[in-house]
């Protein structure tokens, strides 16, 4: 990922998306996002990425994702779809993966945020699915990237066989510890995306105290915003 400043505000962003100029995206970096502090930093982001609407979620660890084409909170998501220009998608995470979809061909994005229930239920095939009958999105002409999350050092589940399907196993690194990291990217595999199109930033929330949020760390912390708007 590469790193960028402006305006003393701090984010990534994705090497596979550089090649599509007219994808403005970041992961904010030390910025909190919370529902209490967005009237604050929300219009820093806006301004940033010099966009003026800025759709949100209200979070549930599910897999029902919604299509955005204005402004505003949507509850009960944790993932948006669009296609429309200037319309930015806000997700907000703490070792949670943080994923931006792009379908070159028929110009439409997605914001999703996904934990491990996320991952359970599979919620990116379900993104690619609602692309699909939406916009006509092939899952081959798809650019995914997957921002910081908990990484397989730090992704324990002692209760793993009631948690976790058994497909999921063959991803354990050690007793208890899982790669989801790689399990997103099987997922993603699997539904047609090609490997290639597939980017992880493999950047641990856990580990990297310096620049990430952690749940897992902290229990009690704030949240990045992974935002991306089309131009």
């Amino acid at each position: 990922m590469l790193r960028k400043k402006k305006n003393g505000i701090t984010w990534l962003e994705f090497e596979l998306l550089q090649l599509f100029p007219e994808v403005k995206h970041g992961v904010l970096l030390g910025l909190p996002l919370e529902e209490g502090s967005f009237e604050e930093n929300g219009p820093k982001v806006q301004g940033l990425f010099g966009v003026g609407k800025c759709a949100r979620l209200k979070q549930c660890h599910k897999k029902d994702v919604v299509e955005v084409r204005e402004e505003g909170l949507f509850e009960g998501y944790d993932g948006m779809v669009t296609a429309e220009k200037g319309v930015g998608l806000l997700i907000r995470h703490a070792d949670c993966q943080g994923a931006i979809f792009y379908d070159p061909i028929h110009h439409a994005v997605a914001n999703v945020h996904c934990g491990w229930r996320g991952s359970v239920l599979n919620i990116y095939q379900e993104t690619i699915k609602q692309m699909g009958t939406l916009y006509g999105t092939d899952p081959e002409d798809l650019i995914v990237c997957i921002g910081p999350s908990l990484g397989p050092e730090a992704a324990g589940f002692r209760d793993y066989k009631e948690e976790l399907p058994e497909h999921f196993w063959r991803f354990q690194i050690k007793p208890f510890y899982f790669d989801f990291w790689e399990i997103s990217r099987m997922q993603l595999i699997e539904v047609g995306v090609p490997e290639e199109q597939i980017e992880v930033a493999e950047i641990c929330t856990f580990s990297n105290e310096q620049d990430c949020y952690s749940y897992r760390r902290n229990q009690k912390t704030f949240r990045h915003g992974t935002f991306v708007v089309l131009s």
